[in-house]
């Protein structure tokens, strides 16, 4: 019984990750270029009638997502014990990767929903023949750099993730020992990331995030580096 209940919990976390991400790409890949090539007009009808829709599906997709995810993760660190968990090349890339993760969704909720709250209040006063809000472009912008962040982290993420069960170089039960300095980087280099997408709305690296090609090719910077860092663990 507590294999299917654990086989559910994971089928509930990947299809709800599915919704999360598949969303998450789904306004960077497609949305927020489509947005930059129409009317101003065209632009009010999509936050005011299709943003909200996806709204619901994004913000709930990431809270299904977290819970299953460390329910699961608490399972497993208490199955196995933390000597050994921790130890274990598929642990350290799942904390890694459940850390990622866990920076996405408090992303999500507490800069991207507010924000995005108001940008749609003020397309809606719009689409009803009122005056939109002066700070709107301020609001879209900074979730629109935030929604960059997350993209970024979610390439290294994913990565650790799946890799974690199929790769054989983690998944093999061999001692690893991640020093202080190991966290540190991992640490340092989400707070570099988040600082630069989260303080202000100008600036050198915030106009390299802002394109997508950007934001991908520095998520696969840090993918290369977690990975690396972790394979030099390795015993």
């Amino acid at each position: 019984m507590e294999n299917f209940i654990f086989f559910i919990l994971h089928w509930i976390h990947v299809f709800a990750s599915i919704v999360w991400i598949g969303t998450l790409y789904f306004y960077n890949f497609f949305l927020t270029p489509f947005l930059a090539q129409v009317r101003p007009e065209t632009r009010v009808d999509v936050f005011h009638r299709l943003v909200p829709l996806t709204m619901a599906a994004f913000n709930w997709g990431t809270v299904l997502t977290l819970l299953t995810g460390w329910i699961i993760y608490a399972h497993q660190l208490t199955s196995f014990g933390g000597g050994v968990f921790f130890r274990w090349p598929y642990g350290l890339a799942i904390s890694v990767g459940g850390f990622l993760g866990t920076v996405m969704f408090l992303n999500g909720w507490f800069v991207m929903h507010p924000k995005q709250k108001l940008v749609i209040a003020s397309a809606t006063r719009v689409a009803q023949g009122g005056q939109p809000d002066p700070a709107a472009a301020e609001h879209s912008r900074r979730v629109v750099l935030t929604s960059r962040t997350n993209l970024l982290l979610s390439i290294p993420m994913i990565f650790l993730m799946v890799s974690a069960v199929h790769d054989t170089s983690l998944t093999t039960m061999r001692g690893v020992v991640a020093p202080l300095w190991f966290w540190l980087v991992v640490l340092v280099t989400v707070a570099l990331v988040e600082l630069n997408g989260l303080w202000g709305t100008e600036g050198r690296t915030k106009k390299l995030l802002e394109p997508v090609k950007g934001a991908a090719a520095m998520g696969a910077i840090l993918l290369v580096l977690y990975y690396a860092l972790i394979q030099s663990l390795i015993e």
